[in-house]
Formats: C-alpha cells, sequence, structure tokens
C-alpha cells in the first residue's frame, strides 16, 4: 500500500544531514536523526507464531552511532544527563524514524509495529499520552490502528502511573502491550488492567502452571500473548512443550531473528526450531486476539 503522505514527505527530505534538518534519507533511502552528537536510525525484529513462523509483527529498535563509529545505547543518555524535556524530545524523534523506516517498506501494512516508551516518559509527561505522535501518524497518512505502544515493566510503586498512561494511549487511539517479568506478574496486571498484548519474558517459565493461567486469561478476553526473549534452542523447546494454550505462540528472539533494517530480508525460518522451513511460512495471516 502507497502512503501519498509518507511519500511526499520522504521526496522532500534532504540526502544528508543538514543543520537545519533533524531527519535525513541515507543513500539506501533509510530516514536517520540526530540527536546530541548520535546519528540514529531504526532496527526491526519480527514477532512470529511459534508453530509456524508467520511473522504478524515487528518491534522496533534505534541504533546509534558516534562520528562514525558504534555508540552507546541512546537510552542511557537519559539516564542520568538528560532532562525530562529532552528525553520527551528523544521519545518522539525515536518514534518519528521508526515510523518512516517502517511504512515505507513493502508489505508493512499487513503487520504491527511495537514501539518501547521509555520509563522516565511516564511520568515526564502530564497527560494526554500519545496525542503528539498521534497528529504525526496523521499528518503522514499513516495506519494509527497498526501501532503498539510497548509500556516498561511496572514497579509496584509505578503501577497507577502505568494504567494512567496506558489509558492515555488508548483514549487515542493506540493499541499498548504490558512488559511483565514472568506469567504471574502478568496475572497480576491483569486485574488492574486490559492491555491489548502482554510480552513475557520466555527465559521465567521454570512454572507452566502460572503460563496456562495467563494463556487462558489472555485467549478469554482478547489480548495477545508473545514471549520475548527466545534466544536459546532450550528456551524454543520448552515453549513447544506446552500443552495447547488455546491461542497462537507468538514469540521473538535472536534464535531466529537478529534486528535489522529490512523487514524481509531473508526467508522466515520455522519458529520452532532454527532452520529454514521446507516451504515458506505464509504471511499476514489474521491471528485471534490481535485486535
Amino acid at each position: 500500500m502507497s502512503h501519498t503522505a509518507l511519500d511526499d514527505y520522504l521526496a522532500r527530505l534532504p540526502r544528508a544531514p543538514v543543520p537545519d534538518h533533524r531527519i535525513w534519507l541515507d543513500a539506501v533511502h533509510q530516514a536517520r536523526g540526530r540527536y546530541f552528537n548520535c546519528t540514529l536510525t531504526s532496527v526491526f525484529q519480527p514477532l512470529r507464531v511459534l508453530d509456524s513462523g508467520q511473522v504478524l509483527a515487528h518491534e522496533a529498535f534505534v541504533r546509534s552511532a558516534a562520528d562514525g563509529k558504534p555508540g552507546l545505547s541512546v537510552w542511557r543518555l537519559l539516564e542520568g544527563a538528560a532532562s525530562d524535556e529532552e528525553s520527551i524530545e528523544l521519545d518522539r524523534l525515536c518514534r518519528m524514524l521508526h515510523a518512516v523506516n517502517f511504512f515505507r517498506q513493502p508489505g508493512a501494512d499487513a503487520e504491527d509495529l511495537y514501539l518501547s516508551v521509555h520509563e522516565r516518559l511516564l511520568a515526564a509527561v502530564s497527560n494526554n499520552h500519545g496525542m503528539v505522535f498521534r497528529r504525526v501518524l496523521e499528518s503522514l497518512g499513516l495506519p494509527l490502528r497498526r501501532i503498539v505502544l510497548q509500556l516498561p515493566q511496572a514497579r509496584s510503586s509505578h503501577r497507577f502511573l502505568l494504567q494512567y498512561v496506558a489509558d492515555n494511549y488508548q483514549r487515542s487511539g493506540f493499541r499498548v502491550a504490558l512488559n511483565v517479568a514472568d506469567a504471574a506478574e502478568g496475572l497480576r496486571m491483569l486485574q488492574l488492567m486490559r492491555p491489548d498484548a502482554i510480552k513475557v519474558d520466555a527465559r521465567a517459565l521454570a512454572d507452566t502452571a502460572p503460563v496456562q493461567e495467563l494463556a487462558q486469561a489472555c485467549a478469554a478476553q482478547g489480548i495477545c500473548l508473545v514471549f520475548k526473549r527466545v534466544d536459546r534452542q532450550a528456551v524454543s523447546d520448552a515453549l513447544l512443550g506446552l500443552r495447547s494454550l488455546g491461542m497462537p505462540r507468538l514469540v521473538q528472539g535472536r534464535l531466529w531473528d537478529q534486528p535489522q533494517s529490512l523487514l524481509h530480508a531473508q526467508e522466515p525460518p520455522c519458529a520452532g526450531a532454527p532452520v529454514v522451513c521446507d516451504q515458506p511460512a505464509t504471511r499476514h495471516v489474521p491471528i485471534p486476539g490481535m485486535r
């Protein structure tokens, strides 16, 4: 699908960094941005159906470089030196870059884009969370309902704030994902709020009973359940060993996919094992719970 407003915006961007533009296009037409002395751009990691390898979504990550060399995670700049205003500026720049770099690629409209919200942003913006980003997406003609905003894992003291921010985003038309440490925490959070997706650390699956209970609760409420950080075969085998959860098992991890700038640069592997399927996995199949 062509996005006329986005195409017009890209056509107006400079092809090299210039002082009066915060965003430009590089030699391969990827959007880049400037934050202090860092050059920023986007990479994407797929979210797949475990049993088939279908790609339903991508999570965006920011990558930075200083003077042409790999730099530290740009978010580390926020932890001490950056002010609230600077952290808001960086967050908005990253979301803009991710949206442009995602939707400019073929096939993006059939998938969802997961964007992280840094913990510091929860309190830095007082109200109307998501309104500025919504106006940006509307001005570029990009599909708001394909965006899933990922909230950080909740500390007990921040749970009320997390509820408030999630409600703000959902009222603005965004879908919201909640990161949790394990299935037990996911069950506790479902008693407080209604996210559109829950992302569970797949490394914390020693007790399968809460996983089964969380999956049943998510299926009953139409919530997508994602197992993240599947980086070892043993973790994938543990997920495959779970009895039927009553819903598709979505997975994300370096066992199959390294984050990269192109969405579909290689044939998708079978998610059940880190090998290429005999037949390429079918993409873009609607899955219950991905509302």
